[in-house]
């Protein structure tokens, strides 16, 4: 009777649903709690050092929708950034804008802080920078701009 109840009934079919999703489901080693928003990342095709620092991010717990790009000097100058401050790879998170090799864990204060500014940059390309990694490593400095491009230092490194 009662595994006829259970094949034929809504709920027992629903318990059975849910029985053997949540057995498969476990979380993810990164994972400590809500999932990071969702990092979109304008990047060119074939640069090695952008999928490292896409992979960087989702390590870290963001989802990123990337979207090769031909032409990153119009994405840039599209999104207000300011030359002085370009780098390899443009993302946008959040209504801020992410030049670089900008470390996920900078983005996370960012986010959480939620200053008053236009974003944050890597210029150029810093070895020992997230995606950069090498045999050697070179000081950096993240910086917080506007949209004026006037610039503060956010982090170094």
């Amino acid at each position: 009777m009662t595994n006829r109840f259970l094949r034929t009934s809504a709920l027992g079919v629903s318990f059975l649903a849910l029985a053997l999703t949540t057995g498969a489901a476990r979380p993810s080693p990164t994972s400590t709690g809500p999932k990071a928003p969702t990092v979109t990342v304008y990047k060119d095709a074939g640069c090695g050092c952008c999928k490292s620092w896409v992979a960087h991010l989702i390590k870290h717990g963001y989802r990123v929708d990337a979207k090769d790009t031909p032409d990153m000097t119009e994405v840039k100058r599209a999104l207000g950034v300011p030359d002085a401050l370009t780098a390899c790879h443009t993302a946008v998170v959040n209504g801020y804008l992410i030049e670089g090799h900008v470390p996920a864990a900078d983005i996370a204060r960012l986010l959480k802080e939620k200053p008053k500014v236009a974003g944050l940059a890597v210029p150029g390309m810093p070895m020992g920078s997230p995606g950069m990694e090498g045999p050697r490593a070179q000081h950096y400095q993240v910086l917080s701009f506007d949209k004026a491009g006037k610039t503060k230092i956010f982090a170094s490194y």
